[in-house]
């Protein structure tokens, strides 16, 4: 695929499909087209000598195009593209369904689409799309009802529906838009093509999205990572509360569902993301528009104490907090506020305040060096006029270049204010929370704009063998490998303790005397996954009583399952789990973000206590530290109640070998290191027990 520019600006649009038939989306998009496209349509249809007033072309051959859109029935759809593309058209854009949407031979034809993408380099959108535009060709290249209007807004969408909905919206509210996609299938462009196209985009202040899943998870932080730089992503993505993954037999797979992949997946990429459609561009017109606040202290400048407060609490459930103005604010505001005034945030200058006391009070406000933004927070009076107030609002947001939202609360009267506002990229809400809301946008994508995102450590491991160890599942009835394959962790300089897997009373004894100390002996089997609830497991064995020890393990097993494949016993260092925190570091492999790392309180309590977070992997070492620290439990980490701190260094790294080792081997399918017992600080950590889940066809 090439560059999308010429997918947005084209000189020549030849519509393959385009006809006069009323009702047909071949007319639609050709009547689109002509209505404000700057450049040449060229109808394609051996039928007509001419379409809608424009002569009519056999072929696509014929037509000596830049771009084609594609709008015949789906039988003939591909065999349009392929003529394309053997006559050098470079972008299409297939409207025409019928495709994977369809599933049987729909998909099929969606994979031949792809193939024939592939040989002519072609870009390509769709199929099953609404279309494209472009405002600043004025290219409609859809069947949609309305053109969009001309703004900074880029706008990508799975769902065509939603983008004709939204344009009818928009234009009402005098919303408006650079580029608008429908991505239909994402056969061969989806979301991350776009998003490395709109973060280049002079023209595009910010871009803004529907989806239902993202194609290439990995693909898509990374682009979005480098386009967030300058400019602002917020999306909406649904199916939150979508099951998602299916039943995994780890813990970490049960735990990290595929909207949890999303959630970190998207924070990962500096994406905002969006609670609702009015979330969505309350933000964006919001980081369209307004400077970045350099902290993340808010004024609230009000003339009614009730939606003060409502401002107040909605505050307090954002990112953003309440500025504690310096005495010298305070001292103005007493000189200017009356007696029954409230100085402090939020600033009350009471109901009877005119125009000129609102204005010295956001003057000042905006003035004080604990300010970093703004809200205006009005009630309709008699003496107070609207238009006024959004002048004033206007002319001291570009004083100060401070970021400011308006809450001019009304019907009617505030619809000549809500203009001036909007002309000067002030977003006015009726709702306080949402106003709060946008202004926590913006705060947050600045914090986006400052992010350092390190390279992983690239730590010198043995692949060769452990390779030879994911690959001894080709020769088991299981895909599921536990403590027999302790030497991955070995391979990858993973702390474990000492000890070894025997098959017979004699070898338990011996590798026991080797270890200083009593020790731990658990049954071995692929197929008795919770050891503990059948006795599989013995603590504090002494040497002379470990064959006895065991033979009763052996038996234990037997009577259980006497199907079960038991490999042998583990025979163990004991780890003084007392002066130490039990932890867990996971893996589950999401179909669209990869390997997805989990860290978390661990030992019996995992599934009870669900006190985890998550990275996708490859996770780096400043990734690693802030999944310690975001635990509710991390102060039982860091020492508390008396306890020694532990070795938050070793678990640091623990978490990123283990992201190496899941990055290296796309088979492994789910790891678990349960627990990972970390002792006092200096002392290291210990991966105790594992358990994994491994694709034979991937190795």
């Amino acid at each position: 695929m090439g560059t999308l520019t010429e997918l947005f600006a084209p000189d020549r649009i030849a519509v393959i499909g385009a006809t006069e038939r009323e009702g047909s989306i071949g007319r639609a998009v050709t009547t689109n087209l002509i209505a404000d496209f700057k450049g040449t349509v060229v109808p394609v249809n051996p039928n007509y000598d001419e379409v809608l007033g424009l002569p009519c072309v056999e072929d696509i051959a014929a037509a000596n195009a830049d771009m084609a859109v594609v709008v015949v029935p789906p039988k003939i759809a591909l065999q349009a593209v392929e003529e394309a593309g053997k006559a050098g058209v470079k972008n299409v854009v297939v409207i025409t369904a019928g495709f994977g949407e369809t599933g049987g031979d729909g998909a099929s034809r969606e994979q031949r689409l792809r193939k024939i993408a592939e040989t002519y380099d072609l870009n390509v959108v769709g199929p099953n799309s609404l279309g494209i535009m472009s405002t600043t060709t004025g290219m409609n290249a859809t069947f949609g009802p309305d053109n969009a209007l001309s703004g900074g807004m880029s706008f990508m969408s799975q769902s065509g529906a939603f983008i004709t909905a939204v344009l009818d919206w928009a234009n009402d509210e005098d919303v408006g838009f650079n580029d608008v996609v429908s991505l239909g299938n994402k056969a061969v462009l989806d979301e991350t093509d776009f998003v490395e196209h709109w973060g280049d985009d002079e023209d595009t202040d910010v871009v803004i999205g529907y989806l239902e899943g993202i194609s290439d998870g990995r693909a898509f932080i990374d682009a979005a990572r480098k386009a967030t730089k300058e400019t602002p992503i917020v999306l909406v993505k649904s199916g939150r509360t979508d099951a998602g993954a299916q039943a995994a037999s780890s813990h970490t797979g049960t735990l990290a569902g595929s909207e949890q992949a999303y959630e970190v997946g998207l924070d990962q990429a500096g994406v905002l993301r969006a609670e609702s459609v009015q979330g969505l561009f309350d933000a964006a017109q919001m980081l369209a528009n307004q400077p970045l606040p350099d902290d993340k202290e808010i004024a609230i400048i009000t003339n009614a104490g009730g939606p003060g407060v409502m401002s107040t609490d909605a505050v307090g459930d954002s990112r953003l907090s309440m500025a504690s103005f310096t005495q010298e604010t305070l001292d103005a505001f007493s000189e200017q506020l009356p007696a029954e005034g409230n100085i402090y945030n939020p600033v009350d200058i009471v109901g009877d305040a005119d125009i000129d006391r609102f204005a010295d009070a956001l003057d000042i406000a905006l003035g004080d060096e604990n300010v970093g933004m703004a809200l205006v927070l009005s009630c309709p009076t008699a003496v107070l006029d609207y238009q006024e107030l959004a002048e004033a609002t206007v002319r001291l947001r570009e004083k100060h270049k401070k970021p400011v939202a308006a809450c001019f609360m009304g019907g009617e009267r505030v619809t000549a204010a809500a203009d001036i506002l909007g002309e000067a990229g002030i977003p006015n809400y009726f709702d306080p929370s949402r106003a709060i809301g946008a202004l926590d946008s913006l705060a947050a994508y600045s914090d986006i704009r400052t992010r350092k995102y390190d390279e992983p450590t690239e730590f010198d491991v043995d692949r060769d063998a452990a390779r030879e160890i994911l690959s001894s599942v080709n020769s088991r009835d299981d895909n599921r490998l536990g403590v027999e394959a302790m030497g991955l962790l070995d391979a990858y300089g993973i702390p474990t303790p000492q000890g070894e897997i025997v098959d017979d009373p004699d070898a338990a004894r011996s590798i026991a005397s080797e270890i200083d100390g009593p020790v731990v002996m658990k049954i071995v089997s692929p197929d008795i996954l919770h050891k503990s609830d059948i006795g599989g497991v013995k603590v504090g064995v002494e040497t002379a009583d470990v064959e006895d020890a065991y033979e009763d393990l052996i038996t234990r097993a037997r009577n259980y399952q006497p199907d079960a494949d038991i490999l042998g016993v583990q025979v163990q260092e004991m780890i003084d789990l007392d002066s130490g925190v039990e932890t867990i570091v996971g893996m589950n492999r999401d179909p669209q973000f990869g390997p997805l790392m989990m860290f978390g309180l661990g030992g019996i309590f995992v599934e009870v206590l669900e006190d985890t977070t998550f990275r996708v992997a490859p996770v780096t070492e400043r990734e690693a530290t802030e999944m310690t620290e975001e635990i509710k439990t991390a102060p039982l980490l860091r020492g508390a109640r008396g306890r020694d701190p532990v070795d938050i260094d070793g678990v640091v790294e623990t978490i990123q070998r283990l992201s190496q080792l899941v990055t290296d081997f796309p088979a492994i399918l789910e790891f678990d290191i349960n627990p990972l017992v970390a002792t006092p600080d200096g002392t290291g950590v210990k991966a105790v027990d594992i358990r994994l889940t491994v694709d034979p066809d991937q190795l």
